[in-house]
């Protein structure tokens, strides 16, 4: 999937070339495109009402400074605006009554979908985060504890795994802030190790949106900002959902 948006960007890019004017994705109208918003992304995102899991709530192996961080932020839920995104094991579950654009469907007889940052089920032993949103400041905050079965250098964090990491609040981030549904380019800075069960909190930004692309930033660092672990940027490719047809 992300090959094809590779190469949807790709075309893109050279009509925008050849034309000299803003492209937009075939079978979207300019007028009608990316019309949704904020909120009502937002609040699609995180019903109200759902008996599925939210894997993004505190368990027995958060650490001291993960479950106090998580309070932190979910008080300002109540006054400054954020919003305590939920994360379910698909992101079909997000998007419930929606579905990819036309020509994105995978044909497939399983049923068990899970996204990778979700893929290891035993609390505490792979990924444990929980991502707060702004939707007026368009950023996020994501809070990362990784367990043992992501270890890299013995007794620390594998850089894959907080390269996933950050591609998965840029990939909400996107979504939420202005449909971006596809990342086009993801380019990272590693400037210390995470040891395995620690907290490394991820601020992403947007820093600007055009020519149907979003663009942001990302510091991973710990709790006391002491430590830089990583930086990051990278840019997302706007493309709006389409109605699912009824049975």
């Amino acid at each position: 999937m992300m090959r094809r948006s590779f190469q949807v960007a790709a075309r893109l890019g050279h009509r925008r070339a050849l034309l000299r004017t803003p492209c937009i994705l075939p079978g979207l109208d300019p007028a009608a495109a990316f019309g949704s918003s904020t909120d009502s992304l937002v609040s699609r995102f995180c019903p109200v009402k759902t008996d599925l899991k939210d894997y993004a709530l505190p368990n027995a192996s958060w650490c001291p400074d993960m479950l106090s961080l998580y309070q932190e932020f979910l008080e300002k839920t109540k006054s400054d605006g954020w919003v305590k995104l939920p994360s379910f094991k698909s992101n079909r579950d997000h998007i419930q009554g929606l579905k990819l654009p036309s020509g994105l469907v995978a044909a497939s007889d399983k049923s068990d979908w899970r996204i990778f940052t979700r893929c290891i089920q035993v609390e505490g032993q792979g990924y444990e985060y929980v991502i707060f949103f702004h939707p007026f400041k368009k950023k996020s905050v994501c809070l990362f504890q990784p367990g043992p079965y992501l270890e890299g250098p013995p007794g620390f964090a594998h850089g894959g795994s907080l390269a996933a990491m950050m591609d998965e609040t840029f990939s909400k981030t996107a979504y939420l802030a202005g449909e971006g549904l596809f990342t086009l380019n993801l380019n990272i800075r590693f400037k210390n190790l995470i040891p395995v069960g620690s907290l490394a909190v991820l601020n992403v930004q947007v820093e600007k949106i055009e020519d149907q692309k979003l663009y942001m930033s990302c510091i991973t660092q710990s709790r006391d900002q002491e430590t830089v672990y990583a930086k990051s940027s990278g840019v997302f490719l706007q493309w709006q959902l389409e109605e699912e047809s009824s049975p």
